[in-house]
């Protein structure tokens, strides 16, 4: 499926609160850990998920869907979607859930490296721009959407227009798909909590992280609001322990023009995507329980890797992905 072309930008007004004084800061309230590149043949691993054996799979821009031996740098192909392959999530069979901002959500086979798609059209529109995934113990899926007007290409017009225009969605089952959340402020990163009681969802245009009763799916609850960057991916560690790619610190303009008319965001809009999208390079992870409570907070602006959009934890490391690089960071946080 060819991506989304350019829409025309309809501005909505917003005015967002001030950030916090962390937003302030270039360094993070913990020593940013000792580090290592995991060089990558493609360009853009923006999830990272660790399997049963402790590898990691990436997806890149190219479509294909990576593993690496994140001891010895080998990497193998395990399967191309033919689209662009966004977040990541393992299941208990070792298949793979993968949303892939053209195709839609999918199921990837990494034994045989078959793709069998699961959704790629709802309320009888393609689903396009699908972001990431959590499964549930019982085969339910809930996934989201950034956005049903913009798609990966022009992910910007999303940001710039300050107008919810994403989901969350769940698939049963039974196959069954439903919209359960919508004007959603650019929706990123899922996953459940322990227990499975609620399910997590990261904004990254909203700020926030929201916690989802499962059983009362109408009744979202704020963990984090008012971030004090921009929150990409979520992944669950156990001990309830959370972490968030943080993509970029806050963008003051960015935040400035939800309150300007619209004449000059459509103006704006004019110009090519590459001088709009151009976040302050940082490496930035949060560590948060479930309750939204920070427990750990690295942050460094000289680390030769930006743009953190994937994070996952596996035997005292974290591996985080990036929109932008051709690599995987390896921290080493066993002591944290």
């Amino acid at each position: 499926m060819p991506p989304m072309r350019k829409m025309p930008l309809e501005p909505a007004l917003r005015h967002l609160p001030p950030p916090p004084p962390r937003a302030r800061r270039r360094a993070g309230d913990d020593p940013f850990p000792a580090f290592t590149r995991i060089p990558l043949s493609g360009r853009g691993p923006e999830d990272v998920v660790v399997d049963m054996d402790g590898r990691v799979l990436c997806g890149v821009e190219d479509g294909r869907i990576l593993r690496v031996d994140p001891g010895t740098g080998t990497e193998d192909t395990v399967a191309e979607t033919g689209g662009r392959p966004l977040g990541l999530e393992v299941l208990p069979d070792g298949d793979l859930l993968v949303c892939d901002a053209h195709r839609g959500l999918l199921q990837v086979d990494v034994r045989h490296g078959t793709v069998r798609t699961l959704v790629d059209v709802v309320d009888g529109r393609p689903l396009t721009f699908c972001s990431n995934a959590t499964a549930a113990r019982d085969g339910t899926v809930w996934f989201t959407q950034s956005s049903t007007r913009h798609g990966l290409d022009h992910y910007v017009g999303a940001l710039l227009e300050h107008r919810g225009s994403g989901r969350l969605l769940r698939r049963d089952p039974d196959g069954s798909v439903h919209v359960v959340l919508d004007r959603l402020h650019f929706p990123n990163g899922i996953t459940l909590t322990e227990d499975e009681s609620s399910v997590l969802f990261a904004e990254t245009g909203g700020y926030c992280l929201t916690g989802l009763p499962v059983r009362v799916p109408h009744a979202p609850r704020p963990l984090m609001t008012n971030l004090p960057g921009t929150p990409d991916n979520v992944s669950r560690a156990r001990g309830g322990r959370l972490w968030v790619a943080m993509v970029a610190p806050r963008n003051g303009v960015l935040d400035r023009l939800g309150g300007s008319p619209p004449v000059i965001r459509r103006a704006l809009w004019r110009l090519p995507v590459a001088r709009l999208a151009r976040p302050a390079r940082t490496t930035w992870v949060l560590g948060v329980g479930e309750d939204g409570r920070v427990l750990h907070d690295f942050e460094c602006r000289d680390v030769p890797f930006g743009q953190v959009t994937g994070v996952a934890e596996h035997a005292g490391r974290l591996y985080l992905g990036s929109l932008s690089d051709s690599a995987i960071l390896c921290l080493d946080v066993d002591r944290a």
